[in-house]
């Protein structure tokens, strides 16, 4: 064993323990977060209605939302992988506040955009050192503890249903401003998690750990390993756009072909998004116990048969395997995240910021792509061809496994 695989080892070689009262309270914040995120695609109905707005502008807001995360979150992750820094947990809600307040009182279309970007950018912020929280509270049970991590941002975004139909629909536009109050809680919680976070640095010296790690890790990576990340990262190309299609625009196909109402339709959504939440917290400790490959194959191609059909079933049955689909296909959510990390051990922040911010990215450029797919071909049509994409899954054959991941850090 050489000296820079030592350190490797070192590094990646959990805690003795687990620390649950981070992990939850990271959790919570993470569902906080989301769920102020979660108003923007749960306005659409309201913003459609309210301005007018064509499925390509709807589109055009998720992707200003989604990109600036995408692209901002391995930055991030990456300068954070050299100096971590605790109190950008804060930072980040704090801008994320700012822009909600923005978006409730937006007069037109090109506000609405700047006011997203701005929650964008908060995402950005949190996400990688919010996943880094989690990975130093995890102890041995890394897929675990990213679980309760992911499952609190996935619960928040399943609150986007309720949120229209309970605030958005009676409240309007100016309903959003509420999620000030929700920021701000989240703000005082993230306060805490930097403490602990500073003192934990401290106790570690994880400074200088990762600032090392990285610089021998970049020179083991092999184009094995290259080629397995990107590999992993075009299976969340195909998750991403999935659940994009799903979120942003199955209402308005349960609108025209079961003639619901926007309310009726989100309980669709909701069915959807709370099982992605539970098939997100149960995904890494079966990943813990079965390996992170098989869970990752398994998830998608277990949905794909479900997803096809999913166009032709009437309202019941839809509702059925919408919820069925969300829980399958999220069972690998954070799993992705744990896989990454310890494809590339030493780059926690970097890892998490690209599978998590990938995530966004690729629901941003699904949701623009989509919607000008629906607004040219038809609704009914652009909902079918997104039921294929869970097929894209077979590729997970060719991930190294588990063992193999083991076997290129010993």
């Amino acid at each position: 064993m050489n000296q820079s695989t030592a350190v490797v080892r070192n590094i990646a070689k959990p805690e003795e323990t687990t620390s649950y009262r981070i992990l939850f309270i990271i959790g919570l914040c993470h569902l906080l977060n989301d769920s102020i995120q979660s108003v923007i695609p749960a306005m659409f109905p309201v913003l459609e209605k309210s301005m007018g707005l064509s499925f390509t502008q709807l589109g055009l807001i998720a992707f200003s939302l989604n990109i600036v995360s995408s692209i901002m979150q391995p930055v991030i992750g990456l300068m954070a992988d050299k100096k971590p820094m605790p109190y950008a947990l804060p930072i980040g809600l704090t801008v994320t506040m700012f822009g909600i307040l923005g978006l409730a009182f937006a007069p037109g279309f090109e506000w609405i955009i700047a006011s997203v970007l701005f929650i964008g950018l908060g995402s950005a912020i949190f996400h990688p050192e919010g996943s880094r929280v989690a990975y130093m509270a995890a102890g041995p049970r890394r897929g675990l503890a990213q679980s309760i991590y992911q499952v609190g941002g996935n619960s928040g975004q399943a609150l986007a249903p309720l949120i229209t139909a309970l605030i958005l629909v009676p409240l309007g536009q100016k309903g959003a401003a509420l999620f000030t109050i929700v920021a701000a809680l989240a703000v005082g919680l993230l306060l805490y998690i930097a403490n602990w976070y500073s003192r934990k640095l401290q106790e570690t010296k994880l400074k200088a750990k990762v600032k090392k790690v990285t610089k021998q890790v970049d020179k083991a990576v092999s184009k094995s390993v290259r080629l397995a990340l990107l590999l992993i990262l075009f299976l969340i190309f195909a998750r991403s756009w999935y659940i994009s299609g799903i979120t942003n625009f199955y209402a308005f196909y349960a609108i025209e072909k079961y003639m619901l109402t926007i309310r009726e339709s989100q309980l669709f959504i909701f069915a959807f998004l709370v099982t992605g939440a539970l098939g997100t917290f149960f995904g890494g400790p079966l990943a813990d116990r079965f390996g992170k490959k098989r869970i990752i194959f398994l998830s998608m191609m277990a949905t794909a048969p479900l997803s096809a059909i999913l166009p032709f079933v009437p309202p019941a049955a839809a509702f059925i395997l919408l919820a069925v689909c969300g829980f399958i296909l999220m069972s690998s959510f954070s799993v992705t995240v744990v896989y990454a990390q310890e494809l590339v051990p030493g780059k926690i922040g970097t890892m998490a910021g690209l599978t998590v911010g990938l995530a966004f990215g690729m629901g941003a450029i699904g949701s623009i792509a989509l919607g000008y797919l629906a607004d040219l071909i038809g609704l009914p049509l652009t909902i079918i061809f997104t039921g294929f994409l869970p097929l894209l899954g077979i590729l997970a054959l060719l991930l190294p496994s588990d063992r193999k991941l083991e076997e290129w850090y010993s």
